[in-house]
């Protein structure tokens, strides 16, 4: 069979058709209390906690309503009647923005009430909104329709860079560094623009264009539903960041619906149905697809072996930028739902896939920390001092756990879960020393052939990799088979204070960005040798610390440009149904 390197874990099945790749579908919600259109909607990432507020009612409305994810309840109205609004942000923190009248008006919710703060530039109304009750865009609308672009700042509006197509009645997606604006009036458009924080450029359009549409989630990963093609559509496209895709409709055609959420997990609700609707509907996604990277399947129909593979070489795009912007942190979890701890602080933050948010403290703040497990499931250990302190996170808080043997200042390598890992290498004084920690202690283990610290590692204890570091800079990369450690193929470019991804292995990571000098060259390694891809867009090094991603979908988190930055960028693989061929 033809080299296929993530084929593990999967039977070969026999089937008529190829398995679906595209699995996310819609379901019933709870019906609001008061039928509404040309409402707006605050939904972060989640189908069970929106916020609904404003629109046609008929007349105009004050109406707001928070959902559970069965049922609505009626909470504090706007301080405004309003309908044509936009809506950004989340269930206890929305941003009300625009509509008709006054058009220019602006109003936050802290979770109980709405306050009236500073007003757009110009006004408008069908208007795209993305972001945060502190960091948003409004963009395009209509009176007249326009192209203009305003960001807020969590105090003030400014304008911004033009959409190059003037349009009202469209959908966005995305943050206010990397969004999307997605078709609209006048005509029923199919254009797609994205923006890179100082411009917007057009890039793929929609299959059917719609006007008065709904969508939510990133830049690499929206969706948008509903609107009119002249009449009502159910029809729902998912975007991968480079083309869209038909996936499945809505269960009731509408126009000017609340909606929010993201790629995989969101609510749409109300809206012209044709009549004006109380009705919602949930997006969710498998946490399975029906189509993995790695399932192979005999296509009975083509007569022909088949396998679903990440494909291509994969690109870095701006994500949400972290709170408290800080170099050296520990970092574990998956793109879509990370956390990152110290650097040298207690700050901890985690993040959705959009944004990030503040969460309990460490008990002791330090620099060069090393993470370890999920989002809900980490450790954090060592740092400079040097010390042997770890602490243990059950999704709430931090707690002081076993010990290291042997103090580290600067990082080493990071490889497992929050009850199965191993600390590799790292100082003072250098060494090869590994430690593998079983839940409730560590113990020593067998070292590495080359000691080394600001290393990178990635995998589990029994199939580790280890690779970089210093010094002097070290392109060295070693597997472990939960015995031993073997020497293999050098990085093509020597580095140290990297950042890494590759849960789960040794035969699949990422090494991006790093010193010295500042580097952004990300490699990618397939159980044999590095590649060179795509480079990260902003040079950097002490990116969090810990296995944070796969080589599909990574993160880099803050890090050194050389003063710590904020910024966080997010890898994503292609992934494509491939046929393989038997030699």
């Amino acid at each position: 069979m033809a080299n296929y390197k993530e084929i593990k874990g999967f039977a070969i099945q026999t089937t008529d058709t190829d398995p679906v790749v595209y699995a996310g579908s819609w379901s019933s919600g709870g019906a609001m209390n008061n039928s509404r259109a040309e409402l707006a909607s605050a939904v972060k990432g989640s189908s069970t906690a929106g916020l609904t507020f404003g629109g046609d009612a008929p007349g105009l409305s004050t109406d707001t309503e928070s959902y559970n994810g069965s049922a609505w309840t009626e909470v504090a109205n706007l301080n405004t009647a309003r309908a044509g609004l936009t809506g950004m942000g989340t269930q206890t923190a929305a941003l009300c923005v625009g509509g008709y009248p006054p058009d220019t008006e602006t109003e936050t919710w802290d979770g109980s009430s709405w306050t009236e703060v500073a007003d757009l530039n110009a006004g408008r109304r069908g208007g795209g909104g993305v972001g945060t009750n502190t960091a948003a865009l409004e963009v395009g609308g209509g009176l007249p329709v326009t192209t203009a672009v305003e960001q807020w700042n969590g105090s003030a509006w400014t304008e911004i860079a033009d959409l190059n197509t003037a349009r009202t009645g469209s959908a966005a997606a995305g943050i206010t560094t990397a969004a999307l604006s997605i078709g609209g009036s006048p005509g029923f458009k199919t254009n797609t623009e994205s923006f890179n924080g100082s411009a917007w450029t057009e890039v793929s359009d929609l299959n059917t264009g719609r006007q008065d549409n709904s969508g939510f989630g990133l830049q690499t990963a929206a969706l948008t539903m509903a609107g009119t093609t002249g009449s009502h559509t159910a029809n729902t496209e998912s975007w991968d960041g480079s083309s869209w895709t038909e996936v499945a409709d809505l269960g009731t055609a509408r126009t000017n619906s609340g909606a929010g959420g993201s790629s995989t997990d969101g609510l749409i609700n109300g809206g012209y149905a044709p009549g004006i609707s109380d009705i919602s509907e949930e997006w969710t996604f498998p946490s399975t697809p029906v189509a993995q990277v790695g399932q192979v399947w005999f296509n009975t129909g083509s007569t022909t072996l088949k396998g679903h593979a990440a494909t291509g070489t994969g690109a870095w795009a701006s994500g949400g930028t972290v709170n408290t912007a800080v170099k050296g942190s520990a970092g574990a979890g998956i793109q879509t739902a990370a956390i990152k701890a110290g650097g040298p602080s207690v700050n901890a933050e985690t993040y959705d896939g959009s944004s990030w948010t503040e969460v309990a403290n460490l008990n002791a703040a330090r620099g060069a920390i090393l993470g370890f497990g999920t989002q809900t499931a980490a450790l954090a250990a060592a740092g400079e001092g040097p010390t042997v302190n770890v602490e243990s996170w059950d999704g709430s808080s931090w707690t002081e756990i076993a010990n290291l043997n042997t103090a580290r200042g600067d990082n080493g390598g990071a490889a497992g879960i929050q009850t199965a890992a191993l600390y590799i290498s790292g100082t003072p004084p250098t060494t090869a020393n590994v430690e593998e920690f079983n839940g409730t202690s560590w113990t020593e283990t067998n070292n590495v052939n080359t000691a080394r610290y600001n290393v990178g590692g990635s995998g589990i204890t029994t199939a580790a990799l280890l690779f970089g570091g210093r010094t002097p800079d070290k392109a060295e990369t070693e597997t472990y088979d939960g015995s031993s450690w073997t020497e293999v193929g050098d990085l093509n470019t020597a580095r140290y204070s990297h950042g890494e991804a590759g849960a789960g292995s040794n035969t699949a990571t990422l090494a991006f960005g790093g010193s010295a000098p500042l580097k952004s060259v990300t490699e990618a390694w397939n159980g044999s040798a590095w590649t060179e891809v795509a480079d990260l867009s902003t040079a950097r090094d002490t990116l969090a610390q810990g296995t944070v991603g796969t080589s599909v979908a990574a993160i880099g988190i803050s890090g050194g440009t050389p003063s710590a930055t904020p910024a966080t960028e997010e890898w994503n693989l292609p992934e494509a149904t491939k046929t393989l061929t038997v030699s």
